[in-house]
């Protein structure tokens, strides 16, 4: 077999759901699985997350496989509903739903559900994708309070700026003002606000790439708040070339050689997920990213390939052929690997391919 493969370990996640109630210790968790888990396999992750008090996801189908697999949970649709029919399913499963427009408020009045729904109406405060505006959204929530088919409401916003600079005061100031004569129980926490605005954790928070082990603070990592890798993404060496000053390698070559330098092809291209510009995002020719073999600190040359990617073996003499790579995970945070590739952890998480082998352990 190839030798990739994609490690999910489920203590990880536990220890990570551990460290969002010592950060939130009065708020519910809702935990954010969508994406298939952030790739790291939904029903995985909600077997390593099962502590927790609800799962939230983006479709009908992946919130019907939670309730197949025996989880009673609150499950949450973040985006709700798109149609009838799937309304008229959702009830049935006994799923929470997001109502976020008014065609979707109007369905719900107008239906036939086999039994009251739990709503979690969202009020747009800034991030401008989805939630009622501000100045209609008591008149939302009465009309919901009035619906037949509605058992409760919960309030909720999403925080664009949480993980920076800007911080939260604005939004959360008009939100509170709002809403402050609606007595519903409050939803607004992402992993960012959980970890940097207490004062906003309500009564439920909805942590997503902290639970993964990834930090949602770009100039933090992981460490800092106890977060442990839930994935582990490894390899092997499947090659290993010298080449002398003035060559180069792969295509383009993005990576032309000053000195005499060892070279080692590893079982991992852009096919895999592996981002196929990283270490090059400055432009410059001689980038890398972060990559361990045989357990030692080196980085990525040149372009990533669609099954391989080349590293620096220059000052790692034991490694050769069959020797262990480790993409990201214990010894390479997967942050560090994004921040190389010019993008986020979840992007790099959720785009594991199928191709990769996932192994569950605890």
């Amino acid at each position: 077999m190839r030798p990739i493969l994609a490690t999910v370990y489920l203590h990880a996640l536990r220890h990570n759901l551990a460290a969002v109630r010592k950060f939130a210790p009065r708020s519910k968790v809702m935990a954010v699985v969508k994406a298939n888990g952030y790739g790291h396999g939904l029903i995985n992750v909600a077997h390593g997350l099962g502590a927790a008090d609800g799962f939230a996801v983006l479709g009908i189908d992946e919130a019907i496989n939670l309730r197949d697999a025996g989880f009673q949970q609150t499950i949450l649709l973040l985006e709700g509903v798109f149609c009838e029919q799937e309304l008229n399913v959702a009830s049935s499963f006994g799923l929470n739903i997001v109502v976020h427009s008014m065609p979707q408020l109007i369905m719900l009045e107008s239906a036939t559900l086999i039994k009251p729904m739990h709503i979690h109406l969202k009020m747009n405060t800034g991030m401008n994708r989805l939630g009622f505006q501000p100045n209609t959204f008591t008149t939302a929530y009465e009309r919901l309070k009035a619906c037949k088919n509605v058992a409760d409401i919960t309030l909720m916003t999403h925080f664009a700026t949480a993980d920076d600079e800007i911080g939260i005061e604005k939004p959360f100031s008009l939100f509170k003002r709002i809403t402050q004569d609606l007595p519903s129980p409050v939803s607004l926490a992402n992993s960012a606000t959980i970890l940097r605005h207490s004062d906003a954790h309500a009564d439920w928070v909805r942590p997503g790439i902290m639970l993964y082990g990834a930090s949602p603070v770009g100039d933090t990592a992981a460490t800092t708040y106890d977060l442990i890798p839930a994935m582990q993404l490894t390899s092997e060496l499947i090659g290993v070339q010298e080449v002398q000053a003035g060559e180069s390698v792969g295509y383009g070559n993005r990576f032309t050689a000053t000195k005499a330098t060892r070279i080692g092809i590893v079982a991992c291209g852009y096919a895999d997920g592996y981002p196929r510009h990283a270490g090059l995002v400055s432009g410059c020719q001689q980038g890398g990213a972060p990559i361990a073999v045989a357990g030692k600190l080196t980085s990525t040359l040149g372009r990533v390939s669609m099954d391989m990617l080349f590293c620096d073996l220059t000052n790692i003499p034991e490694a050769n052929i069959g020797s262990p790579v480790e993409l990201w995970g214990k010894h390479v945070p997967v942050d560090a690997v994004a921040a190389a590739s010019d993008t986020v952890s979840y992007e790099l998480l959720c785009a594991v391919a199928p191709r990769v082998p996932m192994k569950v352990a605890d």
